[in-house]
């Protein structure tokens, strides 16, 4: 999941870059049991525990929302000898400047540590300090782009697949309606149509008839467009770094500044920020870029707010935003438990229940075609069937791109970009800024 994309914008840039130079040349040097897809069986036997038979306390690193809060009671209930703790960190980037700083240091890191998609290839650079999860139990287990991912250059599983992030549209069907535009989900998803300039003129038919801004950002919305581009910031072939080149990140750059400032369709809000939060709470904006798991955010702001459906439909196509993994550091004292839990966390009928409570769009196969999703629909959001709407929206991505060791740095530089924008900067000196920090990495 959850995780899912690179799902904070907060500028931390000096502070994140010092501590990725430091965890890089420590790392530097520092390189000189899975349950079967029933979720219940176990190539470990449930609650042997420790070597001596004694208990085992499993420490899991997760960050935002995985829907695991029930689901850890429940393993604990059927493998009594093994208690877990779970650590959460509030957004991505904290979780992952936590992970390098104790992965640098040799100590401190989770039995089992959630990594975000977007800087998997980072970690997959020393993918010796993971352990190798392959196991005959969980082979064909994830659909093939998500193990492909997660595989390094030796063959070794470094991590067990949780959730993906087909893409939809969210909207206020109250503020539609308001608007005298067309409100149910199917007239809407027709309105929105399937590009992103028919998306941006839907918004300009909005905003001449409601004072309240279409989308939320225009570093959400840029995320949801980058993602859709082959290779936006780096050589598939040998991983250096294109992205000051790449005219189609330009283009979609000028793209969502015009659509957002000039145009004037965007909130100017940040997500993830106190005001964004808060805004769902004052009719903050109407629409917004929506993977799976953005619909138990919105539902955990938007507490008490009726109106909120989801269009099935994207523009572009299909765009998957999001997922994440779950690894076992080899500093873990009990690798078998830890593999035990990964598994069992990630196993279908688990994957199903992390969506229903949270969004979070399962990755497994078997869980993708299973009737208690499909059939799955959410009440706050006028009864939307979001199982199948997500499932519908799974089959629509066509394109896995391509994310290099460098993409998570050059793309949180290109969030900050996008935010001086929105705060005052002109586009032009904010693009040439974020040419120059691109060209700083190397």
């Amino acid at each position: 999941m959850t995780s899912r994309s690179s799902r904070t914008y907060t500028p931390r840039a000096r502070k994140r870059h010092v501590v990725l130079s430091t965890v890089a040349v420590s790392l530097l040097a520092l390189s000189a049991c899975s349950s079967g897809d029933s979720g219940g069986t176990a190539t470990q036997a449930a609650g042997t525990g420790a070597a001596g038979g004694g208990p085992v306390t499993l420490t899991l690193a997760t960050f935002n929302q995985f829907g695991y809060e029930d689901l850890i009671p429940e393993f604990e209930k059927t493998h009594p000898n093994i208690k877990v703790k779970h650590k959460k960190a509030a957004t991505s980037n904290e979780a992952r400047d936590n992970f390098f700083t104790r992965l640098s240091a040799g100590s401190g890191m989770a039995d089992v540590e959630a990594v975000e998609v977007d800087w998997l290839p980072e970690m997959l650079q020393y993918s010796d300090k993971f352990t190798d999860l392959n196991s005959p139990d969980v082979q064909g287990r994830w659909l093939d782009w998500k193990t492909k991912a997660a595989t390094d250059s030796d063959g070794h599983l470094i991590g067990y697949g949780t959730d993906s992030g087909p893409e939809a549209i969210c909207y206020r069907s109250d503020l539609f309606k308001k608007a005298g535009l067309p409100s149910d989900r199917e007239s809407v998803a027709k309105l929105f149509g399937n590009t992103w300039e028919s998306y941006f003129a839907a918004g300009k038919q909005f905003k001449a008839k409601s004072k309240v801004p279409f989308f939320d950002s225009i570093g959400a919305t840029y995320q949801g467009m980058v993602n859709q581009l082959p290779a936006a910031y780096e050589n598939p072939t040998d991983d250096s770094i294109t992205a000051t080149e790449n005219a189609q990140v330009k283009k979609v750059y000028d793209q969502v500044v015009q659509a957002g400032i000039t145009d004037g369709l965007s909130a100017k809000l940040q997500q993830w920020g106190d005001d964004w939060t808060a805004s769902f709470q004052k009719d903050g904006f109407a629409t917004m870029l929506c993977p799976g798991w953005m619909v138990g955010v919105i539902e955990g702001n938007a507490k008490g707010v009726k109106g909120w459906d989801v269009a099935n439909t994207f523009p572009g196509g299909g765009g998957n935003w999001g997922g994440s993994y779950l690894t076992v550091p080899k500093q873990s004292q009990h690798p078998k438990e830890a593999q035990e839990l990964a598994a069992w966390l990630t196993a279908p009928e688990q994957q199903v229940k992390a969506f229903k409570k949270v969004g979070t769009f399962p990755s497994q196969k078997q869980a993708l075609e299973s009737p208690d999703l499909l059939s799955f629909k959410v009440a706050s959001f006028n009864d939307a069937p979001t199982g199948q709407i997500f499932a519908d929206r799974a089959k629509a991505v066509t394109l896995s791109p391509y994310k290099g060791t460098h993409y998570f740095a050059i793309n949180d530089a290109m969030q900050q970009a996008l935010t001086r924008v929105e705060q005052g900067t002109s586009p032009q000196e904010s693009w040439d800024k974020w040419v120059s920090d691109v060209k700083a990495l190397g």
